[in-house]
């Protein structure tokens, strides 16, 4: 069985490798990302001005109507862009193109053709959806969840222990999600890290 996902993870890398020869990312990825909610959207703006400057935004706005959840990604764009966030759309890269963000974000599966330059960064659970995503050309994997969630209570988790073994055989960068915040960080020893109540000030 680890025979098998080393296998796959060495595969993995070396495509993943040979990827990032041919489309050289332009910026460096962001350690810290904040992922917007319907939960935490009332508190975003304060979120994104109180984040370092250059970190990473995700916005997911699911709750929202296609024009509406447009709108509002249009606002807060302009509120992250003057911070110098890199800012991602939940959704295909032709979506993210249309929508002028830096990049989109969503399971492995959904991946595809990107225009040069462009950020994709994938959901992952397993080292199998490791593997998959750096086969499709991912530039990170958002690996989770590590701690329990309010999005997922009473669902399994993989542990600091578990994370962090996937995330050494992982060929693309690891961003922890699931229960993180500053102080979970900090005792993993975890610098690249992703939140949704971990940083809009709302955790519980």
């Amino acid at each position: 069985m680890f025979s098998s996902t080393a296998w796959s993870l060495s595969a993995a890398l070396s495509m993943a490798l040979r990827y990032r020869a041919l489309v050289p990312r332009l910026k460096p990825l962001p350690d810290l990302w904040l992922i917007s909610d319907a939960r935490n959207d009332a508190d975003l703006e304060r979120a994104l001005a109180r984040l370092p400057r250059a970190s990473g935004f995700i916005y997911r706005h699911y709750h929202l109507h296609r024009h509406a959840r447009y709108r509002r990604f249009q606002a807060l764009r302009r509120i992250a862009r003057a911070r110098g966030h890199m800012v991602i759309v939940s959704g295909s890269a032709r979506m993210a193109c249309s929508w002028r963000a830096d990049g989109a974000y969503g399971a492995a599966n959904a991946l595809g053709p990107c225009p040069h330059g462009m950020v994709q960064l994938a959901t992952a659970h397993s080292a199998r959806e490791i593997a998959d995503a750096a086969r499709k050309g991912a530039d990170a994997v958002l690996l989770s969840p590590v701690f329990a969630t309010r999005s997922h209570p009473g669902g399994a988790v993989l542990g600091p222990v578990r994370f962090r073994l996937l995330a050494r055989l992982s060929p693309v960068p690891v961003i922890a999600l699931g229960g993180m915040d500053a102080h979970t960080a900090r005792a993993m020893r975890w610098p690249r890290w992703a939140a949704i109540d971990g940083l809009s000030g709302n955790a519980p």
